[in-house]
């Protein structure tokens, strides 16, 4: 069902995100397409988690904006408005702004369905990996934060500050996902993604 409205979901995305480099219609399609896939290995159902993942997005407030931790929550109502505004299906509406309202780290709430699961690990998976390293770069270089500390690049006689360092966010956020990940396929490709940050920062200790 939700195929026919795929087309205006995807319009509306591309005219309301309007926030850093690493969240574009790049990231939204990557996240849209984890989803479906462990949707369907989870059997969840596909007409929340896609309007979910295609929209969890539609506001998303700076890093260092003061409103951060509300995006998510503000995202799920604007895209609740949208979705009434082209008669989406009621029944899945409520289930749909959970999934919206939950999917971020920084919101700090649970998933409560297996349908919120879903879109919340698909969004953590492209914080990992080779994608997640390129979109962390993009994120501080915007804020101008540097690659590392040039006294102790990796933290390891210091507090981790990401709000100073690029590197730091590694260890502050990116490297503990793994472990807050809902679903048996979301486990899985978390780890593979987490093994390659790893490798990333054992070569970059050999060049630095």
């Amino acid at each position: 069902m939700f195929s026919q409205y795929q087309q205006q979901c995807e319009e509306f995305i591309v005219a309301n995100m309007k926030t850093d480099l690493a969240h574009d219609l790049l990231h939204v399609k990557r996240v849209v397409k984890l989803a479906f896939e462990i949707a369907i290995e989870e059997q969840a159902e596909l007409n929340v988690v896609l309007p979910a993942a295609w929209l969890h997005d539609c506001l998303s407030y700076p890093k260092n904006h003061a409103l951060r931790s509300l995006s998510s929550l503000h995202a799920a109502d604007k895209a609740i408005i949208f979705l009434r505004s082209i008669d989406y299906p009621e029944q899945y509406l409520l289930p749909i702004h959970h999934a919206i309202s939950a999917h971020s780290v920084s919101g700090g709430l649970m998933a409560d369905t297996l349908e919120a699961q879903i879109v919340q690990d698909a969004d953590r998976l492209d914080a990992l990996g080779a994608i997640g390293i390129a979109r962390c770069i993009q994120v501080s270089s915007q804020l101008q934060r540097p690659l590392y500390s040039p006294e102790d690049a990796f933290a390891v006689d210091r507090e981790v500050d990401d709000q100073r360092f690029t590197i730091d966010h590694f260890y502050k956020k990116l490297l503990k996902l793994a472990a807050s990940m809902n679903t048996e396929v979301g486990k899985k490709i978390a780890l593979q993604r987490t093994q390659f940050i790893e490798s990333y920062l054992q070569q970059l200790a050999l060049e630095i």
